[in-house]
């Protein structure tokens, strides 16, 4: 039987050396039997607050990531990220509070045609995974969120996406009546080049 001490350490060491965030289930088959891996995980929490590296849960996973305030750091040596197409930061917001959602419905939602492009890049950056077919005639391929889009976003899970009422207060969101207003006619148009 592994001492309480030892077992921190043990579950430190396996969270460390992991190449993926890991659940408690992961955690225990590499820490052994006989652990209180939730115990642990709680221990270690504790002891890394306040530190330059936490450990976090997000999406049901454990990692130590870099602690918010100490980000700064670390900027300067990594590489601007590509940025993303407008019309796969729509793509991805529909994913994340619909999901699972097929191609036709992300387009339904859209109201335009959406390119292969976009949910490419969106799965090449791991934000985004084929969740399986609907069982209705055709069976489309669905779309959901990862864990990676959890952790990159600091999400602990899609709950805690901000609602409506965030967003307004947050003057992301014009009221309707203004927006329609402004709008006139639709077009029906294809984001090919957004891609």
């Amino acid at each position: 039987m592994i001492e309480p001490d030892d077992a921190v350490r043990a579950v430190e060491a396996a969270l460390f050396a992991a190449a993926e965030p890991l659940s408690v289930g992961d955690l225990g088959e590499h820490v052994g039997l006989g652990v209180d891996v939730a115990a642990a995980l709680a221990t270690l929490q504790a002891d890394y607050a306040g530190r330059g590296v936490n450990l976090v849960e997000r999406g049901g996973r454990w990692h130590f990531q870099t602690a918010p305030d100490m980000a700064h750091i670390l900027r300067r040596e990594r590489e601007e990220p590509r940025r993303l197409s407008r019309a796969a930061v729509e793509t991805l917001a529909i994913i994340a509070y619909h999901e699972p959602v097929s191609r036709a419905e992300i387009e339904a939602i859209r109201g335009v045609q959406i390119s292969r492009g976009t949910l490419d890049v969106l799965m090449e950056a791991g934000w985004v995974r084929p969740a399986g077919r609907r069982e209705v005639p055709g069976r489309p391929l669905t779309y959901a969120t990862t864990t990676a889009f959890l952790a990159h976003f600091g999400l602990e899970s899609r709950r805690d996406l901000p609602g409506i009422d965030d967003l307004r207060a947050a003057g992301l969101l014009d009221p309707i009546e203004a927006a329609m207003a402004g709008m006139g006619q639709l077009e029906l148009e294809s984001d090919e080049e957004d891609a």
